[in-house]
């Protein structure tokens, strides 16, 4: 089978990549000749473990190639697939869907045979429905269902195991309205037909609507575990026990229970609110992913009260050392990572930054101005009244502390990734903040 993939940033990468390492000879499309130029020497441009051996495998097996001609990439074309970016609007939170419909205006200048075009991206209720308006307003001749179909295949990627989610995926969803997309789109996941993977098929617009459901979901459990260790800090119970003792419950499920800052990243933020703007479309407001969005922000900006708190008070004229900047570990991504919140309150009340990411500074040196970026955790914490750590990479799991101690200037340290246990810091020397859980706790 043959495909065409319109965008090669996380999704579309990830997702071409994967599919050329089933048998599919898939063409990726990019309108950034720059992107492409670096793709074709071998550079990826994205971080993302064991993507950059498996696009040159599969490169060199020539299942793979990388070009800017869409036309050229949907000759002999089953499918083409659009997975460019659906940022939130500035201003009103909705999905930014202009680069899907460029996209579906350049599909239809292009399409010479009946092709399935498929929504990777993720977007709103109705925007199957709309693609089908804007290729038959682009050539009045065609006709949906007989000349092209249009379905809808969201992806479920994670960053930092993207590779091994699409391979060995819980589940897969395609929506669609006719026959032929049903087979193209099953003739695809073939592979994982044969390892039992449950394949979903619906309707187009309940397709869509999943994958906001999905996120929203999930977003509310981070929410709600993060209210949760806010209880903890009152009333001296530990937020730990509590998830564990609440996800062993089958019907609840131990999985996104961790309290922390706050979520972040590409998805949950903009697919939150892009839900929330849907359903207030639709006179179906959905109260309570409104109240998560809401309380998912507020927690960003308490997490710098949490510090400055810790620091006696007030961090005018200190120094912070800010381990991990992205907004989970095995990423590079910084979009709506708490960094970029606490960050610039403590710099406010004015502390003096010192910050280390093992992958993550380069994106975080365009969104965070004023602070010192170092090339280790230790070199950060030298000389440091504190040391935070926002993202639990595996590097900050396992500090030196009697070192980390004797360099820094106040052996503080605030874990907002619950990483380390309380009573070893106290051991160590260490006033030790963590998030929801008493300063003294059983092993």
């Amino acid at each position: 089978m043959r495909i065409a993939m319109i965008g090669t940033g996380y999704v579309g990468l990830v997702s071409g990549t994967c599919f050329s390492e089933f048998g599919v000879e898939v063409r990726c499309v990019d309108t950034d000749s720059k992107k492409i130029e670096k793709l074709n020497a071998g550079r990826i441009p994205i971080y993302e473990p064991g993507l950059d051996d498996l696009v040159e495998k599969n490169v060199k097996a020539g299942r793979l190639t990388f070009g800017t001609d869409l036309g050229e990439a949907m000759e002999g074309a089953d499918a083409v697939f659009i997975a460019v970016g659906t940022p939130s609007r500035r201003g009103d939170g909705h999905a930014d869907l202009s680069y899907v419909y460029a996209a579906a205006e350049t599909i239809a200048q292009n399409l010479r045979g009946r092709t399935v075009i498929v929504t990777k991206s993720t977007v709103p209720v109705g925007t199957g429905s709309e693609i089908e308006a804007i290729i038959t307003r682009v050539r009045p001749e065609l006709e949906a269902g007989r000349d092209f179909d249009v379905a809808s295949n969201p992806e479920f990627l994670r960053e930092g195991s993207a590779i091994n989610d699409f391979m060995r995926p819980d589940r897969v969803v395609v929506g669609c309205h006719s026959d032929h997309a049903r087979e193209v789109m099953r003739a695809l996941y073939r592979p994982l037909f044969l390892t039992e993977t449950p394949v979903l098929f619906t309707a187009r617009e309940t397709a869509e609507l999943i994958k906001y459901a999905a996120n929203a979901f999930l977003a509310t459990k981070i929410t709600f575990i993060n209210e949760m260790s806010d209880i903890c800090e009152k009333v001296g119970a530990n937020v730990q026990d509590v998830s564990r003792g609440i996800g062993l419950d089958g019907r609840i499920g131990r999985k996104f229970l961790h309290a922390g800052p706050g979520y972040g990243g590409s998805c949950f933020p903009k697919d939150t609110l892009a839900l929330i703007h849907t359903a207030q479309q639709f006179g179906a407001p959905t109260r309570i992913v409104e109240a998560v969005a809401d309380i998912n922000e507020r927690r960003k900006e308490r997490m710098a009260e949490k510090v400055i708190d810790a620091c006696g008070g007030g961090v005018d004229g200190k120094t912070v050392a800010v381990l991990g900047l992205t907004f989970k570990p095995n990423t590079d991504d910084m979009r709506d990572a708490p960094s970029l919140a606490i960050v610039p309150a403590l710099l406010k009340a004015g502390a003096t930054i010192k910050a280390h990411d093992p992958v993550g500074m380069e994106e975080a040196k365009v969104l965070l101005d004023g602070i010192t970026f170092c090339d280790s955790a230790y070199s950060a914490a030298e000389g440091a009244d504190a040391v935070v750590i926002v993202t639990e990479w595996n590097e900050f799991r396992l500090l030196d502390l009697d070192r980390l101690k004797s360099i820094m200037k106040a052996p503080v340290m605030v874990d907002l990734r619950n990483i380390y246990k309380p009573h070893e810091m106290l051991a160590a020397g260490f006033h030790y903040v963590s998030v929801g859980r008493p300063t003294r706790v059983a092993d």
